[in-house]
């Protein structure tokens, strides 16, 4: 299937959520590394559906094989042949910075004066425009518009004399968050960025027949249990990990800085199976869901989950309040991208052909709309009015996650400020807008402690306080931003 970039974009500026950023995963050890790599990218398809790509080291050469698309559209037997060896990483991309182009898919892979590498990374570098300005003052050139491409040139350009070493020196460099992988002829790195925004793990798969382990790396801890690995331990942050032969071995390049994880991992973007930052998705959003039922009590007949996002939250929602949790909008999960639409327009086409109702659950019935988050809110508004054509008496609207006011500029693709209905909106004017007969967020205090937060904060929550712990922002709608200390 031909990917159609000018339709992504389209089919992107039309959707009301936020998107993932990318996912990575770094095999070491295996003859058939890059097939286990592939079916990581697999389970971490949903970080991104954009393009994708594995680069594998034989010991002697870096092959590389990358394309737009979805993974099982870009890998089959025979792409897979084209990334031999016994290491490799894989990328999938969802674009935060950079064009929608196979330009910018990753992994990137270049030869310099410290080896051939290739650098796959999720997240985004906020300080990368400056980076890559200096550099091309001093003559350097860009292949790609991917903020990843910085890593590889502060890589190159380092004074330190080995290439541990220089990795080290250009991690030291950036800013912002980042989970790096990277596979050398012999050596395989993986770091994360000193606040831990985004996630990675390590994990192991047991050596047969007196063979070592093989050593895995991975955005989420479900992409493990797709290739029976055991998870190990999350990378801290500020760490490097380097795996070679003689074993692996650790390395801080940076002191950890106070820790600011990603809490909308928790929120949406990790898989209800993945142990994120030393805890389950699945507890996190249950317990968000029980929380939000105690904070936003209602009258209702049937709680029922917007799918897939509020599923989770609404089981929690349930248990909590008493209310039977019915699966009134099935979730059509095949409908890929669609370019015919009747001469009669349809109201709420494009929502009609993900989400339809099921009118014998809903029909005179007290609804309680479970979701993740409301975005732009035009599609809160075009679901609320397909749970009312369905029968629903009344429909009252709850978020489990507080309102998001601000854009995420640490690789996550949000809408610029002026685009998120929550910063110029109350609850009421939101309410009102998508037609709802009430409307309630869970409150930041709830979210924190159901994500499992505790005395000392962890978690960064600038998408809904508009204060961001970094001191730069680089992107196209800065504002004045507070800087949290």
């Amino acid at each position: 299937m031909d990917f159609d970039g000018e339709q992504f974009r389209e089919d992107r500026l039309m959707d009301d959520k936020l998107h993932e950023e990318c996912g990575v995963m770094a095999i070491y050890g295996h003859p058939e590394a890059s097939k286990l790599a592939y079916l990581g990218l697999h389970a971490l398809q949903h970080r991104g559906q954009e393009s994708a790509g594995i680069a594998s080291s034989d010991g002697e050469r870096i092959h590389l094989y990358k394309a737009m698309g979805l993974v099982a559209d870009i890998f089959n037997e025979e792409t897979l042949k084209r990334v031999p060896g016994p290491m490799a990483i894989g990328h999938t991309r969802y674009s935060t910075t950079g064009d929608s182009a196979l330009l910018n898919a990753q992994p990137i892979r270049v030869e310099c004066n410290k080896g051939r590498i290739a650098v796959a990374h999720n997240g985004n570098i906020v300080n990368a425009a400056e980076i890559r300005k200096k550099f091309e003052q001093q003559g350097s050139i860009f292949q790609t518009t991917s903020d990843t491409e910085v890593i590889v040139h502060l890589i190159a350009q380092s004074k330190e004399q080995t290439l541990t070493d220089s990795i080290a020196d250009a991690l030291r460099r950036i800013e912002g968050a980042f989970s790096v992988v990277i596979v050398t002829e012999k050596y395989l790195f993986a770091a994360r960025d000193p606040r831990g925004f985004r996630p990675l793990s390590m994990g192991r798969i047991p050596g047969v027949g007196g063979r070592p382990d093989t050593v895995v790396f991975g955005s989420e801890t479900c992409a493990f249990d797709l290739i029976n690995a055991n998870f190990e331990r999350d990378l801290k942050p500020g760490e490097l990990v380097v795996v070679g032969p003689g074993g692996v071995k650790s390395r801080f390049y940076a002191p950890a800085l106070p820790q600011t994880s990603c809490i909308f991992e928790h929120v949406y973007f990790s898989r209800p199976d993945s142990v994120i930052f030393g805890r389950p998705v699945q507890a996190s959003r249950e317990s968000m869901g029980r929380t939000l039922a105690r904070e936003a009590p209602v009258l209702a007949d049937i709680v029922v989950p917007v799918p897939d996002s509020g599923v989770t939250a609404a089981m929690g929602y349930a248990q909590e309040s008493g209310i039977p949790v019915q699966f009134g909008l099935i979730r059509n999960h095949y409908v890929g991208r669609t370019f015919i639409e009747p001469e009669q327009r349809v109201r709420d086409f494009g929502v009609k052909l993900k989400l339809n109702p099921v009118r014998s659950l809903l029909k005179g019935k007290r609804v309680v709309l479970i979701d993740d988050s409301i975005v732009r809110g035009t599609t809160s508004k075009k679901i609320v009015r397909m749970v009312r054509d369905a029968g629903a008496s009344e429909v009252h609207v709850r978020i489990s996650c507080p309102p998001t006011i601000s854009p995420c500029y640490y690789g996550v693709d949000t809408p610029n400020r002026e685009q998120l209905i929550a910063s110029s909106k109350s609850v009421e004017e939101i309410r009102e807008f998508i037609g709802a007969d009430s409307l309630a967020y869970l409150s930041l205090e709830g979210l924190r402690k159901a994500s499992g937060e505790g005395d000392t904060p962890m978690f960064c929550t600038g998408c809904y306080t508009g204060s961001y712990p970094t001191n730069f922002v680089e992107l196209h709608d800065i504002q004045p931003v507070e800087v949290v200390k």
